[in-house]
């Protein structure tokens, strides 16, 4: 052991997790640890506000099951860095946010930016602990990490006082996190396993977080075994192949309604990793509450979330993947009461998916700019977005194939699309990533796209401009028809906006300007926007803005 500074001390531990990639704002209250990070080798990334940077954060988590790390300054720094904690919050995902704080000798003193990390951020992260003393760093970040990644994955909040950080302390590194697995009991799988061959129409519903790559593989081998659809839940398609022969759909918003039936009809439905939640459940109308329990396996590896909404007939206390590798385990039966419906749900979906039977008003056709996408695109692109009706094109269009390749925020935070898309660049330069925006989702944290062209990291932008706040718009027409209010916007140019900021630029008035223009854009070597001017009638693909406010009308 040698004497190091506090702030020598935290990034060492960061080093020891295996941490590659810092995203953060810099401030006076964590100098010291910017100092260590100097010459470390993990890639410190600035970024303009941090909001943008604790979703960078937060897009890592999501991206690799490992905690993300965002550093911010104290006060201002982390109340700007809040949406970044309760999107991994709500999304389950691992993250750690470290925040200056002030010296420990002027606490309580309202000093400087001087607030109380637990009373503000107590309810939305799993754990907020404030460091006073310069030995105790390895103990606690490795709890962090632990926290952050054990049961229900979450975000874990640090606070770093000023003067800890500069202190001197001799103690040693903790040892890599290792995250204990939940794996499913015998028993439970023979109880699975009995109630599965007993039902005639179940479907399993791929959700939340704690999956992996050979998680999903197992999956689908299990799905195959048994002959079941597989739907996915909101924003988590990334978890089975959409090309996949038992691919049934995506429990979203506005999802396909012979998917809806397939689930309500279904007298088993096999839950894995998610919570069911408002979004996915379509408003908890598709199980009852509590229920009986009849029809539900639910499959969590947060102790608390079982039985916390829905009765499970049985729960199993596991992490989704620990969960796949064994069910895929499970021997496979002669025959299945249920044979040909996974086949039956496939072709719904890749019915409601044909983006040439889809025609909206305006020379912008959003079903043709995903046509040309699938078409051009390699397989694992990285699609990233934030809140917004635009977001619809993408998630029904959009087939996706593989495991961390969709960064969207089920919690519904608009700003998400475009520093997700600089943390996938960052992290997976290899890969193509494309980010998609509405107007007003851009403009809450399109400033790092400066980021982007500061570290070359090529994303491609697609701003959908319809010179509105759209969702809220249909909401409007939908509930005070004609009374417009609040939700129009007047927009800049966004292509000569990628320009001034160094990169490239592109504005499609028309569908058959896409093509070139995305070709360019990604010829460029450059972060590219594609400005992409629809119609506000084309709100969804099914309904116009009219179509929503005479049905309001008319009630």
């Amino acid at each position: 052991m040698t004497s190091r500074t506090g702030g020598q001390i935290l990034v060492d531990q960061l080093k020891v997790h295996g941490t590659s990639h810092v995203f953060c704002v810099p401030g006076e209250s964590y100098l010291a640890v910017l100092d260590a990070l100097h010459d470390a080798s993990i890639s410190t990334i600035v970024c303009r506000q941090e909001g943008g940077a604790a979703f960078m954060a937060e897009a890592v988590g999501k991206m690799t099951g490992r905690p993300g790390i965002v550093m911010v300054t104290r006060g201002p720094g982390a109340t700007n860095a809040s949406p970044g904690i309760h999107v991994a919050q709500q999304d389950s995902t691992p993250l750690i946010m470290f925040v200056g704080q002030v010296a420990r000798d002027m606490k309580e003193r309202e000093a400087f930016q001087e607030v109380d990390y637990k009373a503000v951020f107590g309810a939305m992260a799993k754990w907020v602990v404030e460091i006073d003393r310069a030995e105790r760093i390895p103990e606690l970040v490795s709890r962090a990490f632990h926290v952050a990644t054990q049961g229900r994955p979450g975000p874990v909040v640090v606070a770093l006082p000023e003067d800890m950080l500069t202190e001197t302390a001799d103690v040693p590194d903790a040892l890599p996190f290792a995250p204990a697995v939940m794996r499913p009991g015998a028993a439970d799988l023979e109880a699975l396993q009995r109630r599965l061959l007993a039902a005639e129409r179940p479907i399993l519903l791929a959700g939340g977080s704690g999956w992996s790559e050979q998680g999903v593989n197992d999956l689908v081998r299990f799905a195959e075994n048994f002959d079941l659809p597989v739907a996915v839940t909101f924003r988590r398609q990334m978890l089975f192949p959409a090309d996949h022969p038992n691919f049934a759909g995506d429990l979203g918003i506005g999802p396909n309604p012979k998917l809806l039936a397939r689930v309500k009809n279904a007298d088993l439905v096999l839950l894995v990793g998610g919570r069911l939640s408002e979004m996915p459940s379509q408003s908890y109308t598709l199980l009852d509450i509590p229920g009986d329990g009849s029809k539900l396996v639910h499959v969590h590896p947060g102790p608390e979330e079982l039985n916390k909404v829905y009765r499970a007939g049985l729960g199993i206390l596991a992490t989704p993947h620990a969960f796949a590798e064994a069910a895929a385990a499970l021997p496979k039966p002669n025959a299945v009461r249920w044979s040909g419906s996974a086949e039956a749900a496939h072709a719904d979906y890749r019915g409601w998916s044909d983006p040439s039977k889809i025609r909206t008003a305006g020379e912008v056709q959003m079903s043709e700019v995903m046509a040309h996408l699938v078409e051009v695109m390699p397989a694992d692109t990285v699609y990233c977005n934030g809140a917004g009706n635009y977001a619809t094109w993408v998630h029904r269009f959009w087939p996706f194939r593989s495991y961390a390749s969709q960064l969207a925020p089920t919690s519904g935070s608009m700003g998400y699309g475009v520093p997700a898309a600089v943390a996938a660049k960052a992290l997976q330069p290899e890969r193509a990533v494309m980010a998609f925006a509405g107007d007003g989702c851009f403009m809450m944290n399109g400033q790092e796209f400066a980021t982007a062209v500061q570290y070359r990291l090529p994303i491609v932008v697609v701003v959908v401009d319809n010179g509105m706040y759209g969702t809220i718009r249909m909401h409007q027409e939908r509930e005070y028809p004609g009374r417009v209010s609040a939700t129009s916007l007047v927009n800049p140019d966004f292509a000569a906006l990628a320009r001034a900021y160094g990169g490239h630029g592109e504005t499609v008035l028309r569908t058959e300007e896409f093509a070139g223009a995305l070709e360019r854009a990604r010829q460029s070597g450059k972060p590219a926007i594609i400005h992409c001017l629809i119609d506000p009638e084309a709100i969804t693909p099914a309904r116009s803005l009219t179509d929503i406010r005479n049905a309001a009308l008319r009630k």
